[in-house]
């Protein structure tokens, strides 16, 4: 043991500490004060705690990033202080309940609050969208991806759960620092309890130093300086001075690096996790606004049909009520005419509240208050349809020839045209090669994995907790310490030669492990699970996979379909009106093709809209779809 304390506090430095005898007890006082100093200089105030604790857990993020995604990215959880949510609250007169709707930088500061200056008040965010009262804002589908990564409620919260595991993890790190320690006191005191009186000042000082091996065992030592001057009788001084170390090296259970390390190892691991969820957040997040984006606009041409079917049918009942009156209808033409008119307004009604509900869901999406004014870029739902559009022009192109009134010889068998592989999307691939591609590129199938092996390590944990307890303690105390009491014996030395050496081994036999069978057996069980997960995870990759290919199939045939019916819808309107105005044709027939063109239009948007949307949603099953830092999105070019 002596040898060991040499290693700690080498010969050299003996020799400076037995030099405070020779310099007196001037040279002890600076040095127990200055052992003050550095006390207070190691007192931080609570704004640069922070600010450190950001700084290393950024760096945790960018090192994890890097490990993780093969690159990184800015990550902040800092808010601006003017995100658009504020700005419409604000600039649009909203009503809002408190200040705590506008954000924790507009809070009031309440008593005893630790920092003046933060929530920050003055940063700024990089929209330039200006709120303005009865002026709505104008959005385009990248508009709204920002938007949303800047204002969204759960966004921010995926941010900061990357932000805690990144802390929790440089938690664990600090379990294997050496961690310094300093104290310092003056104690002044008076004893009346004698024939005299017994004035006294105490000093004392210590600084400590500890630390874990990542083997297991603990090492501690420390240095306390005493200096005792008495203020009565004969005036008397002397110094103390303690030194002792102590160290811990488990043996047996609790012993190796695998097993000392375990709960930093995870802490390591759930900081990759945290990422690859929010990665997966991202993508599900972008392809949920682009989805709903879609869908408001969607509405909106709806709206648009439904006012043009509306006000056809107000023309269609003016000229059946002409005709009635010439004699040249029948009133209940008449009537059929305006029941179908009167079902077109709430029609077009019905449209204009649906896409009011659309538009303010999808505010409560990017994180913006329902009744902001807010507007969608229509001219988006062209940019968006027109790859698939484009499909089905070289599908017409290609199939023209076959719409041509080409008639069936009788008694010929018919059979069903399948489904053309031609002209199709750019996504619909093989089935086999886009599971491969899913299975590869899936980062929540990366964290089932990972989880797996954290099971399998947490089985080896349990089984070394079941071991027996062998430890050996060792420790070593040289030196004297110092009080009032014993303020007239002589200055304390430190003297290897005078020390007091110990040394333990304790151990504990497995006679009881109740609790850690138990957890081994559900050690095992948690395993299977996690396996299971891993597998149903698959499963479900698989599913979705097939299912978006099959989606995209559908939706492409239907847009040719729909696509087909609204030329059709077309010639029908236009060939029954002149049928109706000939007499050939009734009303009912004229209405008929009315609401066939009208169901026609809505049918080939919805259908434009499907694809668009099975493609995204593929794209993000695969794995094919990032999503940077700003939200914005990168798709395949597969």
């Amino acid at each position: 043991m002596a040898s060991k304390l040499k290693k700690v506090m080498p010969k050299s430095r003996s020799k400076a500490l037995f030099s405070f005898h020779v310099k007196g007890t001037n040279f002890l006082s600076i040095l127990v004060f200055a052992m003050a100093y550095l006390s207070l200089m190691g007192c931080q105030t609570p704004a640069s705690y922070r600010l450190e604790a950001d700084k290393v857990s950024n760096t945790i993020i960018r090192e994890k990033q890097i490990q993780a995604l093969g690159k990184k990215e800015e990550f902040n959880i800092e808010r601006p202080g003017d995100i658009l949510r504020h700005r419409l609250l604000i600039g649009q007169d909203l009503p809002y309940s408190g200040k705590g709707s506008l954000g924790t930088n507009k809070l009031e500061k309440i008593e005893h609050w630790p920092e003046k200056d933060y929530p920050k008040t003055d940063t700024h965010s990089s929209q330039n969208l200006e709120a303005i009262t009865d002026k709505p804002i104008k959005l385009s589908l990248l508009g709204a991806l920002q938007v949303g990564a800047r204002n969204s409620l759960d966004y921010q919260t995926q941010k900061e759960l990357v932000f805690q595991s990144a802390l929790d993890l440089d938690l664990e790190r600090s379990e294997f620092r050496k961690v310094f320690s300093a104290q310092a006191e003056n104690l002044l005191s008076t004893d009346l309890s004698g024939e005299s009186t017994i004035t006294g000042n105490q000093t004392s000082g210590s600084i400590g130093l500890s630390k874990t091996l990542k083997s297991g065992a603990e090492f501690s030592a420390s240095l306390a300086v005493d200096l005792v001057k008495l203020l009565t009788q004969d005036l008397a001084s002397s110094f103390g001075i303690v030194g002792d170390a102590t160290i811990s090296i488990p043996l047996l259970r609790g012993s190796g690096r695998h097993i000392i390390t375990e709960p930093l190892t995870q802490a390591e691991r759930n900081v990759v996790y945290a990422i690859y969820e929010f990665e997966r957040f991202k993508k599900n997040f972008a392809v949920n606004i682009a989805g709903d984006y879609l869908e408001v606009l969607k509405k909106l041409d709806e709206i648009e049909n439904a006012s043009e079917n509306y006000r056809n049918l107000i023309a269609s009942t003016s000229r059946a009520r002409s005709l009635a009156d010439a004699g040249r209808v029948t009133e209940i033409e008449v009537d059929q005419a305006l029941q179908n008119e009167l079902r077109a307004r709430n029609r077009w009604i019905s449209a204009q509240e649906a896409y009011k509900n659309s538009l303010d869901s999808f505010k409560g999406l990017l994180g913006l208050p329902p009744d902001a004014y807010l507007e969608l870029d229509n001219s988006e739902l062209d940019k968006l349809l027109s790859p698939a559009l484009k499909i089905i022009e070289g599908d017409d192109n290609e199939e023209g020839s076959g719409d041509k009134g080409d008639t069936i010889p009788v008694n010929e068998p018919l059979e069903v045209v399948k489904p053309s592989q031609k002209n199709v999307g750019p996504f619909e691939m093989d089935a086999h090669a886009a599971i491969e591609l899913g299975l590869k590129n899936r980062l929540d199938l990366r964290v089932a994995e990972g989880k797996v092996y954290d099971a399998q390590r947490k089985v080896v944990i349990y089984a070394d907790a079941l071991r027996a307890e062998l430890t050996l303690f060792g420790r070593a105390e040289l030196g004297e310490s110092r009080s009032i009491g014993t303020a007239d014996l002589e200055n304390a030395r430190l003297r290897t030669g005078k020390g007091i050496y110990s040394a333990l081994l304790t151990l504990d036999l497995p006679f009881e492990r109740t609790a850690e069978r138990n957890a081994y057996r559900n050690g095992y069980i948690a395993l299977e699970q996690a396996v299971r997960d891993v597998q149903g995870l698959e499963d479900e990759i698989k599913l979705s996979i097939r299912k978006g290919l099959r989606d995209m199939h559908e939706s492409i045939e239907s847009l040719k379909i729909q696509s087909r019916a609204l030329l059709l819808a077309q010639k029908r309107v236009k060939s029954t009106n002149m049928f109706y105005e000939a007499g050939r044709a009734q009303m009912r027939d004229l209405l008929e093709a009315q609401e066939a063109l009208i169901s026609a239009k809505n049918g080939l948007t919805s259908a434009a809209a499907a694809y668009k949307i099975a493609e995204w949603e593929f794209q993000r099953d695969a794995g094919l779809l990032w999503i940077n830092e700003r939200g914005l999105w990168e798709e395949s070019s597969h």
